[in-house]
């Protein structure tokens, strides 16, 4: 046997293990709807890209439930036409066929114009071409305004142990989250949310697919090296699966106008009353103006750290203010609090100020910022739940709410309790 026809079998192995199965990697209904819940308003009728569509799961509810009522225009792109044809069965079973539209091409030499799509698609499948060759080759057929939605697999352990290297260094090496998203910022992104995929998602593809391995034939040419690296992928997760996940990510293209309204820069002593003035209009009480205050009188106060971001007229517009805490005793930064005037809200001057008060601290060699907020918002800036690194809070708090961003992987990220400065009162 050639090498062409020992390579032809294990492919046509490889596809009879995953032939009519509903997913070709770890996802969910519910985790597509949230990724799109966080991808936010889109055209009434967008026009997605569904970059290695497999049998097409998210592809039929993006068609049927992203944007207006009428749903999407989906060109579901997939190099194994055994799947496109999958979908194009699915597709007319549910009415779609209109607004689905499969596509046998290669995800890295795509052949549509700049601009074409209001929303990229790609759960489970960057890693074909690799997470930053994605970011760069993608970014071109994003619309004014479109969003690049992707999921991939990372370590959430912070010392990946030598069992869980040895097999995915042989396959796709993975990188932290910190990496990712210092490659996403870098590729000139800004990032709208960050998804770590539950459990439960993995179960939705292994499940079935180590059915189907059970039941296979391993004496069908190709069958038995197929069915080997299958088991053991499976195994791998089932000893390893606490040390990586895959995680999606929600980016939206930088252009020359983000921020450039809101200019940020390092307080001075001219800033003080006008800061305090938005702190108290941001706020039903005078809490977080007080704690501003207290703050600045406070060993744990860090110069260069309070920021704000100034309106069209030069005003104090927001402000955002890091200080120095602990996790079991290890230095941290607290972002608290973090306010715009009112008159100014949802029009970009937060963002604006935190974007600019993270990156100050990332030029520090700072390594880990802590926050205490809203989970709708702070993961457009990178933060996950706090307790996937072990850290927790010094009092009862949801768990979405207590966030981390992790902004260098030189260190290692300490786990434990926070400690607060004084002036927080806990």
């Amino acid at each position: 046997m050639t090498d062409t026809d020992h390579h032809e079998d294990l492919h046509e192995a490889f596809f009879t293990l995953h032939r009519g199965l509903p997913r070709q990697g770890p996802g969910s209904d519910a985790t597509t709807r949230r990724l799109l819940d966080l991808a936010g308003p889109l055209p009434e009728r967008p026009r997605v890209l569904d970059l290695g569509c497999g049998p097409g799961r998210s592809a039929l509810l993006l068609a049927a439930e992203a944007g207006g009522h009428g749903g999407a225009e989906v060109t579901a792109v997939d190099l194994y036409e055994g799947f496109l044809d999958e979908l194009r069965k699915a597709a007319a079973a549910r009415g779609l066929t209109g607004r689905v539209h499969p596509v046998r091409a290669d995800m890295g030499k795509l052949p549509y114009p700049d601009g074409s799509f209001d929303l990229v698609w790609a759960e489970s499948s960057a890693y074909s071409i690799g997470f930053d060759t994605a970011l760069a080759e993608w970014k071109r057929l994003l619309a004014p305004g479109g969003t690049l939605v992707l999921t991939e697999c990372e370590w959430t352990a912070e010392e990946p142990s030598a069992g869980a290297r040895a097999f995915w260094d042989r396959h796709y090496p993975l990188r932290s989250a910190t990496r990712n998203l210092a490659a996403v910022q870098a590729a000139g992104y800004r990032v709208l949310g960050v998804l770590p995929q539950p459990e439960s998602d993995w179960a939705e593809y292994y499940g079935p697919l180590g059915e189907r391995a059970d039941a296979a034939d391993p004496s069908a040419p190709g069958m038995a090296e197929a069915l080997a690296a299958t088991r053991e992928e499976i195994a791998v997760r089932a000893r390893h699966g606490h040390e990586y996940g895959y995680t999606g990510y929600v980016l939206r293209p930088v252009t020359a106008g983000d921020d450039g309204r809101w200019p940020a820069r390092p307080e001075t002593a001219a800033d003080r009353a006008a800061v305090r003035a938005v702190n108290l209009a941001a706020f039903e009480t005078p809490l977080e103006a007080d704690l501003v205050d207290a703050l600045r009188a406070d060993a744990s106060w860090l110069p260069g750290l309070s920021y704000v971001a100034e309106g069209p007229d030069g005003s104090v517009a927001a402000h955002a203010l890091l200080t120095r805490c602990t996790v079991d005793g290890v230095p941290a930064l607290a972002l608290a609090p973090v306010a715009a005037d009112p008159a100014v809200q949802r029009s970009g001057a937060g963002s604006a100020v935190v974007r600019a008060l993270l990156a100050a601290a990332r030029e520090r060699g700072e390594g880990l910022v802590l926050v205490l907020g809203h989970p709708e918002y702070y993961p457009r800036f990178g933060f996950v739940p706090a307790s996937r690194y072990g850290i927790r809070a010094p009092f009862p708090v949801p768990d979405e709410a207590m966030m981390a961003l992790v902004l260098t992987d030189s260190v290692p990220v300490p786990a434990g309790t926070i400690g607060y400065p004084a002036p927080f009162g806990v």
